[in-house]
């Protein structure tokens, strides 16, 4: 695999993937997938099966608010914990002893706040804390290729796992297994590996950052960089973005900066849903009198008002704060379209406002400036208005309110980076922020909103298929052993190799891979391929069910329950989305005497692995202030570090961006980019399609077939649509319609027979909910600038399903 530096991020890469191989375009024009032919989905997708009415209905209610209470009253009940969810309400993202909320990496109140939490962390901790199981009885009942049939909402249900399962090939079985049989299994395979690069480790973002030292430190020491993960698909863009023009893979924002900003531009994102804590900054913002914009196709719930819920006195009053200023409704991929008519805006002012850029930060700190103005100048409005599908007066609007605002914080989450252009588009964002100072000063910076909770600690902590010489030097000096150096797989890579065959044993942290990565129907024939798949999982889910030859099922502790080792009680640490870091304690007693903590499994996979290990891995799993001992080390920004993450709020990660040091950079200086605008009109008679989650879904996992904020009930196999697009194509409200997309390399991949329904979203687009739609996304089609899935950029036509025959 070619490599990509961060200097030339924003170039095309070198991946050698399916779009360089010659025989990429043998199947150019041909259908080589059909779902759904027969809907067989029915109206509940991958969700619970039921013959409910669906409806839609707009709504138009304040985002959270009664709404989200009653959504948690009825969780805690159907999951049958109202007793313990509701003290698990009190205890969660609180300070002195309780955990980390496993649901987004939002950071946590600093100032005292009680019911720091919302409806979907709720959602996501009693779904861990069911008291329903997964046990042997469970498997020796059911076939593997039985539960092949089950919905996804299905298997999830059935509970918690409670002991390390294998797959018996010979009865279709999952049957239990000794750990110590499991990790020799492991180890086994492992050591008999022609390379170690016939391996690959996949996170998924839930792994603390003591787990996360140890599993990039045994694939490492075993011999691979082979270290995908969820990033790959999410913020990859944003890393390598900001890398390239600040030095640090991370935005530079805080909560409190938040806090102090005149202006917040969040742009696509869908905050209600996806960061539901959020709402609270948004509400604050409005109270001080501060600007909020939302950029995105769709207008979202989080723009339409809030009730916070821990606001007792405003919920009794049901008063409802605003939460924007003005919705901008981009067509899918013209984000960076609607920025450079920012910066248009102002080079235009300054005749008149030389005020209107910062000219002394421009001269002191950045590089590239020029050239820059040059290129923006440059382009017409014509053309920003065509890219962005906004007129000219809507962009001046945005322009002038950042032109009077003193401190501005952008932010923004994946419509911005799933696209061929997404690295393009978060430098961008900098240029634009750059060119009025808005970097290194209170209330102001980049600010990605992460999704899983500790996505950004698994990234800062090791997970990286392209490490550092700076990273690995550090790690072999503490560790005593001997890093490979070539970058290693990443995730669209790792699904080519294992269809290949050149990935035998495919290893996953938590997750549930096969759903949450792009062509399900690739990435399931690579896992059938591997010789053996290793799931460290919590609840049953698709991706033990569709696996390698041979398989394991190895069950670990949740975010919520006590671990305690051999020297006691323990702690473990994750970062925000922000770079604080902070410890979690689980506070209920395990799901069964049979879970192992991931630090415990890690440590007995790798040392049957590597049984000539110098590693302390025993050690490492009964104290995991020695795992810290040995991160501090190797980390920057964690000197001390098993004294500070104990302090009460954590600690902030040391950030030299942040305080106007660019010397990680190029050049010693931020830098300004100067892409080319991508031109992202869809061609006469196709739509782009953006693939989402619904309210009640968190990432793979799907609570239910309702999407309250959009109004949707019973109904997941659906496609949003414009209007006017659909009265264009004969369509009406509710028809059932096929959809066919077209891949960078001209395949066709087909989605039958899901019901078209008008929404608020921009001519010439589309959206509908992930992953049943993850099968339109063929594994040739990511960017290749950041090499991540275009999930929100699929390339799509839209007809009537044909009548079924008459039997």
């Amino acid at each position: 695999m070619g490599l990509q530096t961060d200097e030339t991020a924003s170039q095309q890469g070198q991946h050698d993937g399916p779009l360089s191989r010659e025989n990429a375009g043998k199947n150019r024009g041909r259908v080589v997938s059909t779902t759904n032919r027969n809907g067989e989905q029915g109206q509940f997708g991958y969700g619970p099966r039921t013959k409910r009415p669906y409806s839609q209905e707009d709504y138009e209610h304040p985002a959270a608010a009664w709404g989200a209470a009653k959504s948690v009253g009825r969780v805690l009940m159907a999951q049958r914990e109202p007793v313990l969810g509701t003290r698990a309400m009190f205890t969660m993202n609180q300070e002195n002893g309780g955990f980390d909320c496993p649901g987004c990496a939002w950071p946590d109140d600093q100032h005292g706040l009680k019911l720091d939490l919302c409806e979907n962390g709720v959602k996501h901790t009693t779904w861990e804390m069911t008291p329903k199981r997964t046990t042997a009885e469970f498997f020796a009942k059911h076939t593997v290729t039985e539960l092949e049939g089950w919905t996804d909402y299905a298997l999830e249900n059935v509970g918690r796992l409670t002991e390390p399962m294998v797959y018996d090939a010979e009865t279709d079985h999952y049957v239990p297994i000794e750990w110590d049989d499991a990790f020799a299994l492991v180890g086994e395979t492992l050591r008999g590996l022609d390379s170690p690069d016939q391996a690959s480790f996949y996170t998924s973002g839930r792994l603390s950052n003591e787990a996360t030292f140890l599993y990039q430190l045994w694939a490492r020491e075993f011999g691979t960089n082979n270290l995908p993960d969820c990033s790959n698909m999410c913020h990859e863009a944003s890393g390598r973005a900001l890398k390239a023009s600040l030095g640090t893979g991370k935005g530079t924002s805080d909560l409190e900066d938040w806090n102090k900003a005149d202006l917040l531009l969040i742009m696509g994102n869908n905050a209600a849903s996806n960061a539901p804590r959020m709402l609270t900054a948004l509400a604050d913002a409005e109270r001080r009198g501060a600007k909020v914009v939302h950029v995105n196709p769709l207008v979202e719930a989080a723009s339409n008002g809030t009730i916070v819920p821990h606001e007792i006195d405003q919920m009794a009053l049901n008063k409802v704060t605003d939460t924007t200023n003005m919705n901008v409704q981009v067509r899918p991929g013209g984000d960076m379209a609607f920025l450079r008519g920012i910066a248009k805006a102002l080079f235009e002012r300054l005749p008149h406002d030389p005020e209107a850029i910062d000219s002394d930060f421009l001269e002191k700190y950045t590089d590239g400036f020029e050239e820059y103005r040059r290129i923006v100048e440059e382009t017409s409005w014509d053309e920003l208005e065509r890219q962005s599908g906004l007129i000219k007066a809507q962009i001046l609007q945005v322009a002038e309110m950042y032109r009077n605002a003193e401190k501005s914080v952008f932010s923004w989450c994946l419509g911005v980076t799933q696209h061929e252009h997404g690295v393009d588009a978060v430098r961008e964002i900098v240029n634009v922020l750059m060119m009025r100072g808005n970097i290194g000063r209170e209330g102001t910076g980049p600010s990605p909103v992460r999704g899983h909770s500790n996505v950004q600690g698994n990234r800062t902590c090791g997970i990286d298929h392209r490490p550092t010489a700076e990273f690995l030097d550090k790690l072999d000096a503490a560790c005593g052993i001997t890093s490979p150096r070539e970058h290693g797989l990443d995730t669209v890579t790792t699904i080519e190799a294992m269809a290949e065959g050149e990935v035998k044993v495919f290893v996953s942290m938590g997750g549930n891979f096969v759903m949450a990565a792009p062509d399900t129907e690739l990435t399931s024939e690579g896992l059938r391929k591997t010789d053996l798949t290793v799931q460290v999982s919590t609840k049953l889910n698709r991706s033990h069910i569709v696996h390698g030859k041979k398989a394991l099922i190895l069950p670990c502790l949740g975010r919520t329950e006590k671990d305690v080792q051999k020297s006691g009680e323990q702690c473990v640490s994750v970062e925000d989305a922000m770079s604080m870091v902070h410890h979690s304690f689980g506070m209920k007693r395990p799901a069964s005497p049979y879970l192992m903590s991931e630090p415990a499994i890690l440590s007995g996979m790798a040392k049957a692995t590597l049984p000539d290990s110098s590693t302390p891995w025993e050690e490492y799993a009964q104290n995991y202030d020695r795992i810290r001992d040995t991160m501090q080390e190797v980390l920057p920004g964690f000197e001390d570090f098993n004294r500070r993450v104990r302090l009460p709020h954590g600690f902030r990660i040391h950030q030299p961006a942040r305080e106007l040091d660019f010397s990680k950079t190029s050049t010693g200086r931020a830098n300004f980019s100067h892409a080319e605008m991508p031109d992202v009109v869809p061609d006469q008679g196709s739509l782009i399609l953006q693939t989402m989650r619904s309210h009640d879904q968190w990432n793979t996992t799907i609570y239910s077939n309702n999407d309250r904020y959009r109004g949707v009930k019973n109904l997941r196999t659906l496609i949003f649509m414009n209007a006017d697009d659909m009265r264009s194509r004969g369509i009406a409200q509710g028809d059932l319609v096929d959809i066919t997309a077209t891949s960078k390399t001209g395949v066709l991949r087909r989605l039958e027979k899901y019901h078209a329904l008008p929404y608020n979203i921009p001519q010439g687009s589309a959206a509908g909910y992930m992953p049943e739609m993850n099968v339109l996304i063929g594994i040739e089609d990511y960017s290749t600038q950041s090499e991540q899935p275009l999930m929100k950029n699929v390339r799509v036509t839209v007809e009537p399903s044909a009548p079924r025959a008459q039997a």
